[in-house]
């Protein structure tokens, strides 16, 4: 996953043409380790269809308080430069599939 700074955000994220995940995650945090080996098997899988980006907030406060992420993990979905869906905690892959596919024909 690549990971993305408050100076990149815009072109790493914003600017895709694919729908972006965005993990906001921190060092300290265990549940946002716990998540990385779920993410990078979904990156492989929907490669065609989605992008996974992650932002270290400890590093890039900006984008935090931006899209106003107040816990972590939180993964926020971005469609066409627009934030459509925000997923806080951790989740097993099944149930965070679910809810991105869901998400994702809301706003198709």
């Amino acid at each position: 996953m690549l990971a993305v700074t408050d100076e990149t955000f815009a072109a790493d994220v914003l600017e895709q043409d694919k729908p972006v995940l965005v993990d906001f995650w921190a060092q300290w945090c265990p549940p946002c380790h716990m998540i990385v080996p779920v993410l990078e098997e979904i990156e492989v899988e929907r490669a065609d269809s989605l992008v996974i980006r992650k932002v270290n907030t400890d590093e890039n406060p900006g984008v935090m308080r931006t899209y106003q992420v107040m816990s972590l993990p939180t993964l926020m979905l971005f469609r066409n430069g627009e934030p459509v869906q925000a997923i806080v905690g951790a989740r097993p892959k099944g149930r965070l599939l679910e809810e991105l596919d869901a998400a994702l024909r809301l706003v198709s």
